[in-house]
C-alpha cells in the first residue's frame, strides 16, 4: 500500500518507534466498505490531531485498507473521503504500542456532508492491549484545577483511578514506585520518596500516557504506574514564543518562558521556568508554618531528520526545588503527646535537583521493522539538612545518585504477529552521608557524619510478542530476565501472558493478564530503630545497610465498553508482594528512608468513564478505586529493630493489617465546559473515605476508630482566550477551604493535613520572535 504523508510535521515523527511495548507511537490500520460491505479503494485517510495542525495522510489500497504508522499518543480525528460516498469521521485515541484496527463504513452520499462514526475515543486501540491505560492531553493539563502548577499531581489523581496524595508521595495501586518515561525511554531511579513532584514539569509535557499494572515484559518492573511522556516540541510553533505568569495566595508565584520553531528537517522546545510558594509539604496542623518552596528549571526537546530513514531525538532537563519542612508550634498539642511527632523544634529543609540528558537514534528498516538505541544520562540528589540547634535530634541525610546506561529496542510485524525484543542496563554511582546531634544532653552529643558510597549494575533482556489470532482475539506472551548486581546480587527470569476478546457487534473488549515483576531496591539507607531516636542507638548501629528488592505477582481482568462516544473501563487486580519497599521516618525529623516490609497484598476495582462531547457544552470524566492495600510480618530491611517495644518488630506478625495509606474507597469526578466567546469552565470533586488510623490502637487523640475521617474536596478553574495571544485563566484548589487529618501514620510518614485553598491566576502571552 502506498503510504503518502501530508505535511513536512509527519516526518517529523515517521520512523520515529521503538518497541511495540514502550513507543510513545502506535501503528492504525483500517478497512474502509460501503453500505453493502465492499471495499472502497483510493479513499483517502487523513488522522488529525485534535489539538493542533498535525495530520498523517494515506489512502486506502484495492481491498480498502489503509495503514498509518508511527502516529504520536493522543486523541485525533479520523477521516475518510471518497468520491460518491459521505466523509466519514471517527474520533479516535491512540495509545503507545497499540496496533488499532478500525472499521469505516462509508453512506452513499447525496448531498455535501458528513458522518460521525458512532464509536468510543478510546476502544480502537482496547483490542491490542492488556494494559489498563488513560491518556491526560495537553487541554487536560491547561484547564484541570492545579493541574500545570510545578509540584502538582492533579493531571494524575483527577483522571487515574486509585492513584492520591498522602504525606507528600503519589501513591497508586496500593504503591510508590513508578516509572517515568519520556518518548518511551525509561528515566533510571531506584529510589523511594526522596523526591517531591513530578519528574518533569507539567507545562513542558504535551501528552502523558499513565499505565497501571500489566505491562508486557518490554516494559520496565515498577510494577505501580508508568507515565510516559511525550514532550512538548516546536511543531505547535514557528518561531513562536510564550510567555507564562501566574500569582495567588500564600505567596504563590510562577513564571514560564517557553520557545519553539520547525524547519523541513528540525523541531525544536525549550523552556525556562522558576516558581515559589509559602506552602509546599503537607503540614502537621490545619495551620501553616516554615513551609516554603521554590524551584528552577530548563527543559530542552529536539528532533532531527537526518535522513528519510534515521531520526534523532534529544530531551534534556535540569531542576532544583527547596522544601522547608513544615511543624506544629504548640508542644501541648496531642500529636505532640504521642511522641510519634514532636515537630515543634525543627526547622529543616530539603533540596532537590534532578537532571538527565536522554539521546534517541531510531532507524526504520521499513514500516515494519525499526530500530532504536537510547543513551542516557540522569543525576538524583535530595539533601536533608536540620540546623544544628534542632530538638531534640539535628538530622543529615544526603542522596547522590548518578545513572549512564541505555535502552535497545527492536520491532518487527510479520503476519498477525508483532515481534518485540529489547535490553536495558544502567550503572549507579550512589554516594551518601548520614550524621546526627543528640541535642538531649549538655552539652550535644555530636555522632560522626558517615559518609557511604556503593554502585549498582542493572541489565535487563526481553522478548515480547503480540499475537492477533483474526480479528476479535489477542495473544500477549513475553519474559524479562533482569540481573541486578549491587550490596545483594539477586536477579529474576519472570513470565508475563495476557489475551484480549473483542465481542462483535459490541465492540466490548475483555482483557486478562498474569505476570511476574522484579523490582530493584534502592541502593543504600540507613539501620537502626524506626520510631527511636538516632540519637537513642548505641554508638556504631547508624550505618549503611542494603535492602532486598521487591518481587510481585500479579492478576488482573477487565471490560472496556464504548457506546455512543462514551468509555467505561471497568479492572480488577490483585498483586501479592514479598519483600514490600516502603519509606519510613526517622523519630521526629519527618526524613524518609528506605525500608522493606515482609510482605504486602493489593486488591483493588477500578473504573474510569468519560463521555463524548455533550450538546457541544463540554466533556464529563468519572474515576473510582475501591481498594484495599495490607501489608505483612515485620521490617526486614533498613532498619533493624534493635528495641523489643519498638512497634516495628511487630508490624503484625504474619497477620495482614492495613498499610499506612489505605483507604477503602477513591474517587474523582468533574466536568469541563465549552462556553461562549473562548471560555472554559472545569471542575473536580475528590471524595476519599479515609486513610488507615495509624493511633486507633493507642486511645490518643480525637480519631479512635480504625479508619480516619471522611473528606471531600472541590476544585474549579475558567479561562478565557482573549484573541490569538492573550489567555487567562483562574484555578481554585479545595475551594471551601476544608482541611483534614490525611494520616497520622505511627512508623511511617508522620501527621499530614491536606491542601488548604490555593487559588491562582495565569496569564499567557503568545508572540512571534
Amino acid at each position: 500500500m502506498r503510504r503518502l504523508v501530508s505535511l513536512f510535521s509527519a516526518t517529523l515523527f515517521l520512523g520515529a518507534s521503538i518497541s511495540a511495548s514502550a513507543t510513545v507511537f502506535a501503528t492504525v490500520h483500517g478497512i474502509v466498505h460501503d453500505p453493502q460491505h465492499r471495499p472502497i479503494a483510493g479513499a483517502t485517510v487523513v488522522l488529525e490531531a485534535a489539538e493542533s495542525t498535525f495530520t498523517l495522510t494515506t489512502k486506502t489500497d484495492s481491498e480498502g485498507e489503509f495503514e498509518v504508522a508511527q502516529a504520536p499518543i493522543g486523541v485525533y480525528t479520523l477521516k475518510i473521503s471518497a468520491n460518491g460516498f459521505a466523509t466519514a469521521e471517527q474520533p479516535l485515541t491512540i495509545a503507545s504500542g497499540t496496533n488499532p484496527v478500525v472499521h469505516i463504513p462509508m453512506a452513499v452520499a447525496s448531498a455535501t456532508q458528513t458522518v460521525i462514526v458512532n464509536g468510543s475515543q478510546s476502544s480502537a486501540s482496547a483490542s491490542d492491549s492488556v494494559t489498563p491505560t488513560t491518556l491526560i492531553t495537553r487541554e487536560d493539563i491547561d484547564q484541570t484545577p492545579g493541574a500545570d502548577r510545578t509540584i502538582g499531581m492533579e493531571m494524575i489523581t483527577d483522571y487515574v483511578p486509585g492513584a492520591y496524595m498522602t504525606h507528600d508521595m503519589l501513591h497508586m495501586r496500593g504503591g510508590h514506585q513508578t516509572s517515568w518515561l519520556i518518548d518511551g525511554i525509561a528515566i533510571p531511579n531506584t529510589k523511594i520518596a526522596s523526591n517531591v513532584g513530578p519528574q518533569i514539569d507539567p507545562k513542558d509535557i504535551d501528552s502523558l500516557e499513565t499505565q497501571r499494572g500489566s505491562y508486557d515484559s518490554g516494559v520496565g518492573d515498577r510494577t505501580y504506574g508508568v507515565f510516559n511522556v511525550l514532550p512538548r516540541n516546536g511543531f505547535e510553533r514557528d518561531r513562536d514564543g510564550e510567555v507564562l505568569v501566574s500569582a495567588g495566595n500564600l505567596g504563590t508565584g510562577e513564571a514560564q518562558l517557553s520557545l519553539g520553531d520547525h524547519s523541513a528537517a528540525t523541531a525544536w522546545y525549550a523552556s525556562l521556568a522558576g516558581s515559589r510558594s509559602n506552602y509546599g509539604l503537607a503540614t502537621p496542623v490545619a495551620q501553616i508554618f516554615h513551609d516554603a518552596t521554590n524551584s528552577e528549571s530548563g527543559f530542552v526537546s529536539l528532533i532531527r531528520n537526518q535522513t528519510p530513514k534515521d531520526q534523532l531525538r534529544l530531551n534534556a532537563q535540569f531542576r532544583n526545588d527547596y522544601f522547608q519542612v513544615p511543624y506544629d508550634p504548640n508542644q501541648d498539642d496531642w500529636e505532640q503527646a504521642s511522641q510519634y511527632y514532636e515537630s515543634y523544634g525543627l526547622r529543616d529543609g530539603q533540596s532537590e535537583r534532578d537532571s538527565f540528558v536522554i539521546a534517541n537514534w531510531v532507524h526504520t528498516f521499513s514500516p515494519r521493522a525499526l530500530f532504536s538505541v537510547a543513551p542516557f544520562y540522569h543525576l538524583n540528589q535530595a539533601d536533608y539538612d536540620s540546623p544544628a540547634s534542632d530538638y531534640p535530634a539535628a538530622t543529615t541525610w544526603h542522596q547522590n545518585s548518578n545513572y549512564v546506561g541505555g535502552q535497545a529496542d527492536g520491532h518487527l510485524d510479520a503476519g498477525p504477529n508483532s515481534f518485540s525484543a529489547g535490553g536495558y542496563t544502567f550503572y549507579q554511582a550512589e554516594n551518601d552521608l548520614f550524621g546526627v546531634n543528640d541535642n538531649t544532653t549538655s552539652p550535644s552529643t555530636v555522632y560522626a557524619d558517615e559518609p557511604s558510597s556503593a554502585g549498582a549494575a542493572l541489565y535487563e533482556f526481553y522478548l515480547s510478542d503480540h499475537l492477533r489470532l483474526g480479528q476479535y482475539v489477542t495473544l500477549l506472551g513475553g519474559e524479562r530476565f533482569s540481573i541486578y548486581r549491587a550490596w545483594l546480587n539477586e536477579s529474576a527470569t519472570y513470565p508475563r501472558i495476557g489475551a484480549t476478546v473483542e465481542i462483535p457487534r459490541l465492540r466490548w473488549v475483555v482483557r486478562g493478564f498474569y505476570g511476574h515483576f522484579f523490582q530493584p531496591a534502592p541502593t543504600l539507607t540507613v539501620s537502626g530503630s524506626v520510631l527511636n531516636y538516632a540519637s537513642s542507638l548505641p554508638s556504631g548501629e547508624n550505618t549503611f545497610t542494603p535492602i532486598p528488592s521487591e518481587r510481585d505477582e500479579e492478576h488482573q481482568f477487565g471490560i472496556q465498553i464504548p457506546w455512543k462516544g462514551w468509555f467505561l473501563d471497568v479492572d480488577t487486580v490483585k498483586n501479592r508482594v514479598n519483600n514490600f519497599l516502603d519509606h519510613s521516618n526517622l523519630g521526629e525529623s519527618n526524613m524518609y528512608f528506605p525500608i522493606a516490609v515482609n510482605g504486602a497484598l493489593v486488591r483493588a476495582w477500578e473504573m474510569t468513564m468519560r463521555s463524548p462531547q455533550l450538546a457541544h457544552l463540554g466533556q464529563f470524566h468519572i474515576t473510582y478505586s475501591n481498594q484495599i492495600a495490607q501489608q505483612r510480618g515485620a521490617i526486614i530491611g533498613g532498619f533493624t529493630c534493635t528495641n523489643a517495644n519498638d512497634p516495628a518488630c511487630a508490624l503484625s506478625g504474619f497477620n495482614y493489617i492495613p498499610l499506612d495509606h489505605d483507604q477503602r474507597e477513591t474517587l474523582n469526578t468533574g466536568f469541563t465546559a465549552n462556553l461562549p466567546l473562548h471560555t472554559w469552565f472545569s471542575t473536580n470533586m475528590y471524595y476519599g473515605s479515609g486513610f488507615s488510623n495509624g493511633l486507633a490502637g493507642a486511645n490518643q487523640g480525637q480519631y479512635n476508630g480504625p479508619y480516619l475521617p471522611v473528606h471531600t474536596t472541590f476544585d474549579a478553574s475558567a479561562g478565557r482566550a482573549l484573541g490569538e495571544r492573550w489567555k487567562f485563566a483562574v484555578s481554585v484548589v479545595n475551594v471551601t477551604n476544608h482541611r483534614v487529618l490525611l494520616d497520622n501514620s505511627v512508623t511511617i510518614g508522620g501527621f499530614h493535613f491536606n491542601d488548604p485553598r490555593l487559588i491562582s491566576a495565569e496569564l499567557r502571552y503568545r508572540f512571534h520572535f
